[in-house]
């Protein structure tokens, strides 16, 4: 059993500690927050006994095996390395990290204290995206693709009224393609590699940040359109196009349905399957396995290609906000 421990929370917090005890691989034990009051309000239900407003304590708590980071995105890197130095392992929701600088870093200090750090993209551990995956190996002469995630968020009722939110904030590494794009992009990089090149149209709002925009990933042949926004709603499903078939999804970011649609027959053939109640429960399934074996060779390679994979993001990510001339205060330091 895992001895977890968690900084930030919010509610996708509450949500990932279902999942973990849901696994019966974790309990909870510590919570990190800004305040006691704060930290037992959250942790308490869950029967956690360590509290926490000190960093380097919280780390340094031999109680404690994993740490879940749910912090603003531009804190993730110093609390994970702190928590890695103390030799504890993290699962740092996405984005990771800010900018390549910091997630070499980070990964230099994992390795160099023998723990594992996951970035928490918890779709790419669900079964319809790994069934989407094997699917898109079997399409002919692909011809592109098309995702869609974009949210309104009730945070962007602040920036209307002249304040910055941290999820809006260049100090705190926000926007709409940190926040929602990166679920497409990690759809795309899983599906179809690193593009050959890659460009970002984005709207920018008062903070500074981006509030909408459109991606377009250049491959071989093809291209992949990605709508990302936190300032309007969208309810388009996410298709992938072949000359013979076309697969359509009803979202990107958490699938529940995939259906195969044949060019000449226009018949839909649906593949998916039934989706867990609680999205998260993959991961910190996946996660948890790593953790407790690290002497077996598969799920080590697992790890290796999910790390793989989030570096290929994390620059794939940079190289969009230096299209679009987004400069996190992180970039700077």
């Amino acid at each position: 059993m895992l001895n977890l421990g968690i900084i930030g929370t919010n509610w996708i917090t509450n949500q990932f500690v279902d999942a973990a005890i849901a696994t019966q691989e974790y309990q909870m034990v510590g919570v990190y927050s800004r305040s006691i009051e704060k930290a037992k309000a959250f942790g308490e239900p869950y029967h956690a006994t360590v509290f926490e407003t000190s960093l380097e304590a919280f780390a340094t708590n031999t109680d404690i095996d994993v740490v879940y980071i749910a912090s603003p995105n531009s804190m993730h890197y110093e609390q994970a390395v702190t928590l890695m130095e103390a030799g504890k392992h993290v699962i740092v929701e996405k984005p990771i990290f800010s900018n390549p600088r910091e997630w070499t870093a980070a990964i230099k200090v994992a390795e160099k204290n023998n723990v594992f750090i996951f970035e928490a993209a918890r779709h790419v551990h669900e079964e319809n995206f790994k069934i989407v995956k094997e699917e898109v190996k079997s399409i002919e002469n692909l011809q592109g693709a098309t995702f869609a995630y974009m949210k309104y968020s009730s945070r962007y009722d602040a920036v209307l009224n002249g304040e910055e939110p941290n999820i809006f904030s260049l100090n705190f590494s926000g926007g709409a393609l940190a926040d929602l794009g990166i679920y497409p992009l990690y759809a795309a990089i899983s599906w179809f590699g690193v593009p050959e090149s890659s460009h970002y149209f984005c709207t920018k709002i008062a903070t500074g940040v981006d509030g909408k925009g459109t991606i377009i990933l250049r491959y071989k042949g093809f291209d992949v359109t990605i709508l990302a926004g936190k300032i309007v709603n969208s309810y388009l499903p996410a298709e992938i196009y072949g000359l013979n078939k076309t697969l359509s999804m009803d979202s990107i970011e958490s699938i529940n349905t995939i259906e195969v649609i044949d060019r000449k027959t226009k018949l839909k053939e649906s593949i998916a399957q039934s989706a867990s109640e609680n999205p998260m429960e993959d991961e910190a399934k996946d996660f948890a396995d790593v953790i407790n074996f690290p002497d077996d060779a598969a799920k080590q390679a697992e790890y290796k290609e999910w790390l793989t994979l989030s570096q290929q993001v994390n620059q794939v990510m940079t190289d969009l906000r230096k299209d679009a001339g987004i400069v996190f205060a992180a970039d700077e330091k």
